[in-house]
This record gives structure tokens, sequence and C-alpha cells, in this order.
């Protein structure tokens, strides 16, 4: 068992320190028809899978989230299918330890074949082959392979990934000209300045979940259980040797327990937060009336609890079973009963490790939590005399739940700010999200120097000097706010509220005048004999937000970019959709392209190699690379030099 958890523990190591940015492409498809007779044929799908990687069979446990591979018809006009799909051999089984369930896959190949009729003169056949390919440490998002393919397509005839001629709608050229055309890298001297965005992330998701778990410590459902284990291994042990074996795996099954959650959640969710996920309107708005109930929750109006019963039935078998096996129940038992006051904060880390687009961060960050909650326990069994410092439970930690409710309700507007930029609601304008955080801030500083009273609270209770000083970091920050109302760039709190542009009244500078359209930029730097400065950003992308404000909008920076430059802002999250879509073939297969986002997603992908946000590059007006690429980086002189080299 101890060797399990290791494993575990490690697992969740290397999730933090491992990261990667390039693109990834396990599986070809090659589609084609085949005529068996004048009347019947067969639709063949072909994958080639690299060593490694593997797709899901053709059925999964329901409510596993894991994506099956399917076949999704959207047009049949003149053929009627015929049985089932039929692959050409069974789907290996084997039972997943994590997801603790058996699951089906294919490595190498597999070729899918779908018996048709004609039933007309002519026949179309369109749709897409849906699938989700994984290697033993990662998931792709589930993704869609789409074909089609008309009367007279043979299988002869059908290309990879196109699948014959697109007779339907013919394919729209992305790009008239020769700008398109991917860079030459060996042409300039690439610096590598680029730390691990995603290793970046894994370490602020493990900081946060650290954090989390902290706070969660000092909530009415944690804090008095410490005194309570400490109590009970003392007295069981026998021995204090025992007792410190007993609390160093006790703390290990918390670690255990919450780290298996994180890997569950990795699993089912992890590979749909990505850009669609972190941009999709469904899954912010989501994600931000759950953080509104977790605040309300928070502040006393219910609690969120699992049934007694779990936590009964788990407690009974703590008390039947003895050893490693005890120590784990009753590890289960503090995660089931505590849930309450835990629940809202591990769902708002889980809502913003997915939000990231990390794939590991649930995993990191609950490993994070899990953390920093056991430390105490094992820690004050191991010294239980450290127990006569601490402070004694009391209304003290009904404050610190309140708190993290207002905390949970600033964050809320974040994910729909975040939908309201992708699809241009302007519902949440810059100088809305602004005015209400000044309000939740104020209302906060206020709550502490007892103004404010909820229904738990507790009537007696003074104001000390810690919780005064408290309301005065929230008042202060409040007051820090209000310029934001006419336009001042808030520099601290630039990831999170929106961008200045959606401010309707500035009495600040309004930026710098740039092009959201890859052709017209260039045309213009033509036009003025000027290098362009290609910024691949994105509505969800936090980073984007500091490197806009610390580094773009540096004065010295902001000067050369005006003058010197043609400025092209491409949002690779744009939901606006193209005015009509755009076929491309890319690594070998056919890809739809529908928004202005996939519009420039690809142009990045095509022309740079590469997917992450912020991307810089700097153009000559043949558009060739003069000086790049240039990532997430918040030091002015390097990427004055970045600059300056793309301007020589």
């Amino acid at each position: 068992m101890i060797k399990k958890l290791s494993f575990l523990l490690l697992i969740a190591v290397v999730g933090v320190l491992s990261a990667t940015a390039q693109i990834i492409n396990p599986v070809t498809w090659d589609s084609s028809v085949k005529m068996t007779g004048d009347k019947s044929g067969e639709v063949i799908f072909s994958a080639t899978i690299d060593a490694g990687w593997h797709i899901y069979g053709l059925t999964t446990p329901e409510g596993s989230g894991i994506q099956p591979t399917e076949v999704i018809w959207d047009k049949l006009e003149g053929v009627e299918l015929v049985g089932e799909l039929t692959p050409s051999r069974p789907a290996h089984e084997e039972m997943d330890v994590v997801m603790n369930m058996k699951l089906g896959w294919w490595e190498k190949d597999i070729t899918l074949v779908q018996k048709f009729d004609v039933t007309g003169d002519s026949y179309k056949i369109s749709g897409n082959v849906k699938f989700m390919v994984c290697s033993a440490n990662t998931c792709q998002p589930p993704t869609k392979e789409p074909f089609e393919f008309t009367s007279g397509t043979s299988s002869a005839e059908s290309g990879k990934a196109s699948a014959g001629e697109v007779n339907a709608s013919p394919a729209v050229a992305v790009s008239g000209s020769e700008l398109w055309a991917p860079v030459d890298f060996s042409s300039v001297e690439v610096k590598e300045n680029e730390a691990s965005i995603d290793g970046l992330s894994s370490w602020l998701i493990f900081l946060g979940g650290f954090v989390g778990g902290l706070l969660a410590l000092l909530t009415p459902c944690v804090w008095p259980m410490i005194p309570l284990t400490v109590s009970f291994f003392l007295k069981k042990s026998g021995s204090r040797r025992k007792s410190i074996t007993n609390a160093i795996l006790y703390g290990l099954s918390i670690i255990v327990i919450y780290l298996i959650l994180g890997l569950a959640v990795t699993m089912i969710f992890g590979a749909s937060a990505l850009n669609a996920l972190s941009t999709n309107a469904v899954f912010n708005i989501i994600f931000f009336l759950m953080l509104v109930v977790f605040a309300i929750s928070f502040f006393g109006a219910f609690d969120i609890k699992l049934p007694d019963s779990w936590a009964n039935k788990m407690d009974s078998k703590a008390e039947k079973t003895t050893g490693l096996l005890s120590i784990f129940f009753m590890a289960f038992t503090l995660t089931l009963v505590s849930f309450s006051c835990t629940g809202p904060i591990i769902g708002t880390l889980l809502v913003e490790a997915a939000n990231l687009g990390n794939y590991t961060g649930p995993a990191v960050g609950m490993f994070g939590f899990a953390l920093a909650l056991a430390i105490p326990f094992t820690m004050f069994a191991i010294f239980p005399s450290w127990l006569k410092e601490v402070p004694k439970s009391g209304g003290w930690m009904n404050t610190v739940k309140v708190t993290l409710g207002f905390i949970e309700l600033a964050l809320s507007l974040k994910f729909l700010s975040v939908a309201d930029l992708a699809y241009g609601w302007h519902i949440l304008d810059r100088e809305v999200f602004v005015s209400l955080w000044v309000v939740i801030f104020a209302l906060l500083g206020l709550y502490l120097l007892g103004k404010i009273r909820f229904a738990h609270d507790d009537e007696n209770e003074g104001i000390g000097v810690f919780r005064f000083f408290l309301a005065l970091v929230s008042l202060s920050f409040s007051v820090y706010l209000l310029p934001g109302l006419w336009g001042a760039p808030l520099k601290s709190v630039s990831a999170f509220v929106p961008p200045l542009y959606t401010q309707d009244f500035n009495l600040y500078d309004e930026g710098m005048a740039h092009y959201d359209d890859f052709d017209e930029g260039m045309k213009a730097a033509q036009a003025q004999g000027k290098p362009a400065f290609i910024d691949f950003s994105g509505y969800g992308c936090v980073n984007c937000r500091k490197m806009e404000t610390a580094v773009l909008n540096n004065t010295k920076v902001k000067d050369m970019l005006e003058k010197d430059f043609v400025f092209i802002t491409l949002m690779v999250d744009d939901k606006r959709p193209l005015p009509e879509p755009i076929y491309v073939n890319e690594n070998g297969r056919q890809v739809k392209l529908e928004t202005y986002g996939d519009r420039w997603s690809y142009l990045q992908r095509h022309k740079f190699n590469a997917n992450s946000q912020p991307y810089y590059a700097v153009l000559n007006e043949n558009g060739e690379l003069a000086s790049g690429p240039y990532f997430y980086d918040e030091d002015v002189e390097k990427f004055i030099e970045f600059l300056n080299a793309g301007n020589k």
C-alpha cells in the first residue's frame, strides 16, 4: 500500500514538473468509399495511431466521461445505412485503475466499416468521426475528423483526410497570398526565452491548491477535527513511535484521496479544458453560477453537504478494520464530514485549473490542497504539545467562511467576463466589472469591521488587530479599483478585469490602434514600409492580459510599436462566425474553420507551428520571420531587444 501511495505522489510531482507546448497529432485518418455492388457499398475509416497512444472503442461505460470512437452522420442523401459500424478487430479491454472500470481501446491501427445501400440516382454522405486519443500520461480533447463523399467517389480517388471531393461546399481559400506560408525559423536567431507556460501554470495551480488547503484548515468543519484526531491517535496507538507512524499514514491517506479525485477529474474533464472550454459560453456560465452558489453557501444560506450515510459508513468501516485500512477510512471520513467547507474551495480550485487549460491541473491542484491539509494533522499528532499554542475554535472560523464567500463572488465574475468577451455580448464591460468589484470588496471591508453581520456570526465577537488590518486591506483595494472606472490600467489585477478597449468612458490613454485581421494588417505593413508585429492572444488568456499591462503598455515599448510597427492582434478564441466556413488540409486531414478564432488559431499552427498564447513575432513585408518568437516573459528589456531585432 505504501508503494501505491508513493507512486501516486510521484505522478503528482511529475505532473507539476512536466509540460509541453508542442502540437501533437498522434492519429491520422484515411476515409474512403468502396462500392461492393451496383447499389451497395462501404464507407471505410482507417486510423493510424502513433506508438504509445490509443483511441477508445465504440462504447465506453456510461458516466465515465471517456469519448468512444463513433461516426456522426450529418447527411445521408440517397443512401441507407445497413447494420452497425464494424471494427476490423475487437478493442483490447483492460481494467483502468484510476477510473476503476474496464475500458476498451485500439493501438497502432484500426479500420471501421459501415455498409450502405444506394436508394437514389446519386448520393451524398458526410459527417465526422469523433474520437479521443490518449497515452499513458495524457489525453487530447475529443476530436472530430470530417469526411464527405458524393456519387462517383471511389476508394482510389478519395484522399487522406479529405475523404473525397467536397462538392456541396467548395473549399474557400484561407488566403490568396504567400503571406500564410510557414516561416523559416532558421533564418533568424531564436532565443529561448519561454519559461514553459504550462509548467508555470502548473506551479501556480499547485500554490493555489496549497493556499486553498490552508484556508480550508481554518473553517469550522476542519479546525475542530485536529485535536480530536490527534487525541485519537495518542490513545489508540499506545506508543509515541506508533502514533507518529499512524499520523504520517493518515496524512498520506488524505493526500491520496484528494489526488485520486484530481486524477479522476483530469481523466474525465481534463481533455476538454483547452481553448474551446476556457472560452465556451456554456461552460463559463456554469462555472460562474457554481461559484455564486459556493459564495451563497459560505454566507450561511445553506450547506453543500454529502449524504450523512456516506460519512457514517466510512466511520463504521474505520472502527471495524485495523491497521492501514482503518487509518485510510478515517481520512476518508474527514474528507466527507468536512465537505460542506472544503467543497466550495475544491470546486473553485478545479474550475480554475480546468479554465487554465492545463491538462494535469486538477491533479496538481488537489495535490497542493491535500498537502496543506495533511501537514497540520500529521505535525500536531507528532508534536501534540503544539496544540496548546494554536487558537481555539470559535466565531472567527465563521468569519473565515464569509470572507471566502466574498472572494468566491468576486472570482465568479471572471468566468462571466470571459464568455462575454468571446461572444461580444457587452453585458460585463470593464467599468461594470470594476464597479462590482469595488462594491464586493467594500462590503467585505465593512463586514470585517463588524458593520455587516450574517446569521451565523457571533454577536459578541470583537474586532481583533488581524481582522482590522484585513478590513483595511480590503477597503484600500476597493479604493484602488475606483480609478479603473475612468480607464486607469489597474496593473495588479489586469489578469482578471476585462481589457481596456471594453471601457466605454476612458479619461486615460485610449491604447494603441491595431488590426484584428492578418491580411489587412500585412497590406498596411507593405503600404507603410514597416514590419508587422503579430500578437496571438485570447480573451481567456490570463498571461496575455499580464503581458499587455506589464510590457505592451510600457511607455518605451508602446512608443516603438506605434512608430515602427504595424500592430496586428489575433484572438484565437474569437467566437464570431466567419461569413462562410473555410476548409483546410492540416496534417493529412481536412479541418473546417467556422469562426474567426478558428482561422487565427489555424494561422498560428500552420505558419508558426505553435498553439500557445501569448505568442509574439515580427514579420517583414513578405511575411517572413524577422524576429521571434517571443513568449510570456515580463522582462521589458528582453522584449525591446526582440523588437529591435525585427526592425533592422
